[in-house]
């Protein structure tokens, strides 16, 4: 096994979530760590974890980004970082999936995410790459961000589900 430099400015972390039950709204995270152990093209039994910095949420608006790192959402003063830690990972069909515990707010959650492998090849100073897109959901509320407002058509402001995407490319460390 290799161990794995992921490359961030040729990676993404970025999630999507319901908006007033009518439209999505996108954000990333721009600053974050990674630890990855794996054969390139065979991911069963790689070692894997994440540690997001929760500051450097970005959904394009300063205000929004502003509430989710208070209290009502992230609470980013007490809990300034999202960590992930595989524990299994099993080929099924052309992807893998990948399991482990999902830790945001102090709460961790056994979370399973889609792994497909983009490829392998050779960037422009020679140095080999592989690219790998990471995609799953959570249920925001199993992390206690609870926080909503009810909307007078019926609804709720922000939907429980979070799609969250990993768009990564590393190289070997």
């Amino acid at each position: 096994m290799k161990k794995w430099t992921i490359d961030a400015t040729h990676s993404e972390i970025s999630f999507s979530v319901k908006h007033m039950m009518i439209s999505n709204i996108k954000g990333s995270f721009t600053s974050y760590e990674a630890n990855v152990e794996a054969n390139e093209e065979n991911l069963q039994g790689a070692s894997i974890d994440f540690k997001i910095d929760v500051a450097s949420i970005n959904t394009n608006n300063s205000d929004r980004d502003q509430h989710l790192l208070s209290a009502d959402f992230f609470n980013a003063e007490q809990f300034p970082y999202i960590t992930f830690t595989a524990n299994d990972i099993v080929k099924k069909d052309n992807d893998y999936e990948l399991t482990g515990d999902f830790t945001m707010k102090n709460i961790t959650r056994p979370t399973t995410f889609k792994v497909a492998y983009g490829g392998k090849g050779t960037n422009l100073w020679g140095n080999e790459i592989v690219a790998f897109t990471v995609a799953g959901k959570i249920n925001r509320q199993d992390f206690g961000l609870t926080w909503n407002q009810a909307l007078e058509a019926g609804g709720v402001m922000v939907g429980e589900d979070i799609k969250i995407t990993l768009e990564l490319q590393g190289t070997p460390a």
